[in-house]
């Protein structure tokens, strides 16, 4: 088992996402309102970093924050899940895109045999 770990920076995309993931058998996730380190800091920092992040929103068109997809499932939905991701979102090697990882579990307790 794994847990999938997709940190969305086009959040527009979610319900997309989360669609194609209940179509391939990922049947449940959290979904969590995230922010970067570079918001965060230029919140609760410096003028000068915050002139810099000013600068940058202009850039990336001003995301305020991400969404951040948590899902525990089987082996077999990995290259399922990378597939559906890349449909929608195209290549996530693109800037600003976001970043999707898989960690090993050991144990899950409390999840239902349905979700996995």
């Amino acid at each position: 088992m794994k847990l999938l770990v997709l940190i969305l920076n086009k959040t527009s995309y979610l319900e997309d996402i989360l669609h194609a993931f209940n179509e391939i058998g990922i049947k449940g996730a959290t979904v969590l309102d995230s922010t970067g380190v570079g918001r965060t800091i230029a919140d609760h920092h410096s003028s000068n970093f915050a002139l810099m992040y000013s600068l940058r929103k202009v850039i990336d068109g001003g995301r305020p924050y991400n969404k951040t997809i948590l899902s525990v499932i089987d082996d077999e939905l990995v290259e399922p899940a990378i597939k559906g991701v890349n449909e929608i979102l195209g290549d996530l090697h693109q800037a600003g895109m976001g970043i999707m990882f898989f960690v090993p579990l050991d144990k899950v307790i409390g999840l239902p045999k349905t979700y996995y």
